[in-house]
């Protein structure tokens, strides 16, 4: 059988796919192998995040002819959230919780080549919000690189195996776990952090794939110097970094109140320091931001014309918005940062003090039109946005249904959802009604 009808009948879709320019790098093999539409050597593909395979033997017309060519049993009943890697004839699959790895020969009867079973401590598990996954492989620079839900991070020789290096990125004993498929982009492999459930101060960090040293990592919470955010930062849109953009009503945060937009030309913009001054007293514990969330667990696209890779973060901790007044920037936001320093060129906060658990960590794609190219995001909060994708220019924001209704839109210069105090919800209170739900209109 040929390896590209393999592929596609392990759910590889079919359709379009954008090849990214040949970068000098570590992970020039990673670049050779995605020119090659029968490999999938990305978590979605390319790193445009859009998740096609431009392979056409599966269309519209036969689909419906499509059965099983064989199956591989990992003996894991867990769920499994992450797509095989494919280069030539390997195929790299892993599993939920102990996230073991299988190098298959797609040659060869799918004949294991090598197999890594990570010794992880099974406490773990009990750390782990919403099922024990792993999201994906990364591979580049010769290597397999697979982030643990114990928070390590192994580099495994493509060919053998072996363990190349390994890195501690979370610490389980706090509540930080990870989830997320490991991106190799250039040089570097980007990682992020879970646990924002346990009041957990979350980030995203790049490591160097040769030898796994920390090129750099930004929180989501807190100073701008530790979440990398410097001169420049929404230099094109100053309205994202406004002090506060909400207005209490009979008490804000407390049982019957509520909020109400600030209008634009009240708004104080262009500010610093948000990742603290936006997390007000009384917080649960210290100053807030300190365990403030902000969950990063993926996918992050690349645009290599800017040299700027994406993400979202996710719901402000912790989950009682009473505890936490402010925006509590920056959750809930979408940033854009240079891949080889880490600094912020753009962030804007979608779900500003978050009351319902929306997150923000949904993927952002990139597609081209007329010359420019825009980022793409439906957020588990109802909306649908684009920007451009440089700038951060919001140039829509949609309800993706007419059921949302905690918002009854979004201001496209600042990003502001304008909040209905019908919706707002408070410790002791069991709200209902309120669309989406936790879970979101996409999850």
């Amino acid at each position: 059988m040929q390896i590209n009808k393999i592929k596609l009948a392990l759910g590889l879709v079919a359709g379009l796919s954008v090849a990214m320019p040949m970068v000098a790098s570590a992970a020039a093999d990673q670049e050779a192998a995605m020119k090659d539409a029968n490999n999938w050597a990305h978590p979605r593909g390319q790193h445009n995040n859009q998740g096609y395979s431009a392979l056409a033997q599966i269309n519209k017309g036969n689909v419906k002819n499509l059965k099983a060519a064989w199956t591989f049993a990992t003996g894991v009943n867990r769920g499994h959230e992450g797509s095989p890697v494919v280069v030539g004839n390997m195929m790299y699959v892993h599993t939920a919780f102990p996230n073991n790895v299988y190098a298959l020969d797609l040659n060869d009867n799918q004949k294991i080549v090598w197999s890594y079973f990570p010794k992880q401590d099974p406490s773990v598990q009990a750390v782990l919000c919403c099922d024990n996954v792993s999201r994906g492989l990364g591979y580049g620079d010769g290597k397999i690189y697979l982030q643990q839900n114990d928070g390590n991070m192994v580099a495994l020789d493509a060919k053998t195996g072996a363990k190349v290096w390994s890195v501690l990125v979370n610490d389980p004993k706090v509540g930080a776990t990870n989830t997320n498929a490991p991106h190799v982009i250039k040089d570097k492999i980007i990682t992020g952090c879970s646990g924002a459930e346990f009041g957990v101060r979350c980030f995203l960090a790049a490591y160097n794939a040769k030898d796994g040293s920390l090129a750099w990592k930004a929180y989501s919470t807190g100073p701008d110097a530790e979440a990398l955010i410097g001169e420049g930062f929404n230099k094109d849109t100053p309205e994202y970094s406004a002090l506060s953009v909400y207005q209490d009503v009979n008490g804000g945060n407390k049982q019957g109140g509520s909020f109400k937009m600030i209008p634009n030309d009240q708004l104080k913009i262009g500010e610093k320091e948000l990742g603290t001054r936006t997390w007000l007293k009384p917080q649960a514990v210290k100053d807030g931001w300190q365990h403030g969330g902000g969950s990063t667990w993926g996918w992050w696209p690349y645009d290599a014309k800017t040299n700027l890779v994406y993400y979202g973060t996710g719901n402000p901790s912790v989950w009682n918005p009473d505890v936490r007044p402010g925006d509590n920037k920056w959750s809930m936001t979408i940033f854009a940062r240079d891949l080889d320093t880490g600094m912020a060129r753009w962030g804007m906060q979608m779900t500003p003090h978050d009351e319902w658990d929306y997150d923000g960590i949904n993927e952002v794609i990139l597609f081209d039109k007329g010359g420019k190219t825009y980022a793409w995001h439906h957020d588990r909060n109802g909306f649908a946005y684009t920007w451009v994708a440089e700038s951060g220019k919001l140039i829509a924001a949609e309800k993706v249904h007419p059921f949302v209704n905690w918002a009854t839109g979004v201001d496209l210069k600042t990003g502001v959802p304008n909040k209905l105090a019908s919706a707002s919800t408070h410790q002791d209170y069991n709200a209902k009604g309120i669309c989406p739900a936790a879970l979101g209109t996409k999850d």
